[in-house]
């Protein structure tokens, strides 16, 4: 059998580098990307370097892959940067480089991944939002909206590309201890915490659990879903 072939955006560091650590060693092979150079060695990885929201760029690694490989089972679209600030000292270079990431990279690999998957009539999409969407955090404005717009995005799509086989979901980490919640102090940490029915920080582990159920063969009838870590709703 050919290996099924993974791609993971964001996959220097964080959530992103611990999912193509642990796909890499579950029978995929595994293409990562993000804006640097990983040190993340396996047989089973590959990795580029590009931003997710530039779109020539994105094609190319799309060909690449299809050149290569020629197809895609999975997508996950990690790759995120967030702003903790109020919205009156926000600026709009900050809001635009969050859109970009967030929103417009998520968009263009779901575009793109979807045309390759749908010469199989087989896919899976797990896109990657946040608790602070619908906790509706406060100092949050810019990197929550983009979020929700991913969270929309799914829901359509994965109404879009049912006939195709292709799923679409989504899950909503809760605080983990990557370098996303780094700057945050702890008893805003705390606080949120607090708000969840598992009064913990995540882990990385809890990720890989939601993502394994979401892109199993079996999960065909698993669309334009998200979970939430933390027992948020």
């Amino acid at each position: 059998m050919e290996p099924r072939v993974m791609l993971i955006t964001g996959a220097r560091k964080g959530i992103g580098r611990y999912l193509a650590e642990y796909y890499s060693t579950q029978g995929y092979h595994v293409v990562g990307c993000s804006r640097q150079d990983s040190d993340f060695a396996h047989a089973n990885y590959e990795h580029s370097c590009l931003d997710v929201a530039d779109e020539g760029r994105a094609q190319d690694l799309f060909s690449a892959i299809r050149t290569n490989h020629g197809r895609l089972d999975v997508l996950l679209n990690v790759a995120g940067i967030a702003a903790m600030n109020h919205i009156l000292t926000t600026p709009t270079s900050s809001l635009h480089k969050i859109l970009d990431t967030n929103v417009v990279g998520t968009f263009l690999f779901c575009r793109e991944g979807a045309r390759l998957m749908q010469k199989r009539r087989y896919g899976r999409i797990v896109n990657f939002t946040t608790v602070a969407v619908p906790l509706k955090l406060a100092g949050e404005s810019a990197y929550a909206a983009s979020k929700a717009a991913v969270l929309t995005l799914t829901q359509v799509m994965a109404k879009e590309l049912a006939d195709f086989g292709i799923t679409a979901n989504a899950v909503g980490p809760n605080p983990i201890s990557t370098d996303l919640i780094a700057a945050v102090p702890k008893p805003k940490l705390d606080a949120l915490v607090n708000m969840q029915a598992v009064k913990r920080l995540g882990a990385l582990e809890d990720v890989s659990n939601v993502v394994d159920f979401f892109i199993k063969p079996e999960s065909g009838m698993i669309t334009g879903q998200v979970i939430y870590l933390g027992g948020i709703q």
